[in-house]
């Protein structure tokens, strides 16, 4: 051994072992910011010519991910794949259960009005599948936005309800459309709530929130506390009306 490995190398004694651990300890508890690599998965964005499911489309493309945007009519989502902004990135535009079948995530960003007939019309070609839901159900009147509460409990039980194949979780239900669309802008500052019933899939979904820069991702619950999520939306149309902002969410001290 040299002078250097000397220095540098601690004795042996001092090395933990097995046969040196308390009987019955508990393993160290698992890092939350552990997060897997999601860089080779496809992401199927179903109403992926929309305004949020377009600028989803755009910002996790242009982090590297795989994105095929998805719609009723085949050649919309081929015009929208065909936008000079998202032609580059090597985006796919298909009809919605052609998007489902060919991805591994699939995001749901469908108006709330055909939200429980698309997903019902592709129970078949969501099996399996990683589902994110991030549709806020909403209504609008003189004073403003409000929230609304669909039968199941929220859009995401929703989805659970009529999709019991897949791996429902909820996110994505904060971000600004104007924000995630505009070329001029590097980050988006924001954290996102991520919901549902399995730790892995949960994972899975705050490791594609990180993939956008500025954004991070923050379990935030089971699908029993969807509602809460979505209808915050209404709030936070009212602080932009307000404040001619586009607010977005950041969680303290975690």
């Amino acid at each position: 051994m040299t002078t250097s490995d000397a220095a540098t190398t601690p004795p042996a004694s001092s090395a933990p072992s097995a046969s040196s651990a308390p009987a019955g300890a508990k393993p160290a508890p698992r890092d939350p910011w552990d997060l897997p690599d999601v860089s080779g998965l496809v992401v199927g964005v179903l109403g992926g010519t929309g305004d949020q499911g377009r600028g989803l489309a755009y910002r996790l493309a242009k982090a590297g991910q795989k994105v095929i945007i998805g719609s009723r009519v085949a050649e919309r989502a081929q015009t929208a794949a065909a936008d000079p902004q998202l032609s580059g990135l090597g985006i796919e535009g298909l009809a919605n259960a052609d998007c489902a079948r060919r991805s591994d995530v699939v995001i749901v960003a469908v108006p709330w009005e055909g939200h429980g007939k698309t997903l019902e019309s592709l129970r078949e070609e969501l099996d399996g599948k990683l589902v994110i839901d991030c549709v806020n159900p909403l209504g609008f009147d003189k004073k403003g936005a409000y929230a609304l509460k669909p039968e199941e409990g929220s859009a995401a039980e929703q989805a659970a309800a009529l999709l019991p194949d897949s791996r429902v979780t909820a996110a994505f239900h904060h971000l600004s459309a104007v924000l995630l669309q505009d070329p001029e802008i590097a980050e988006i500052d924001t954290d996102v709530m991520v919901l549902g019933e399995s730790r892995a899939d949960t994972d899975l979904v705050q490791a594609l929130a990180a993939r956008i820069p500025g954004m991070r991702g923050v379990f935030a619950g089971r699908l029993r506390n969807a509602h809460q999520v979505e209808s915050l939306v209404a709030n936070l149309i009212s602080v932009n009306r307000r404040y001619k902002a586009h607010a977005g969410l950041r969680v303290t001290d975690v």
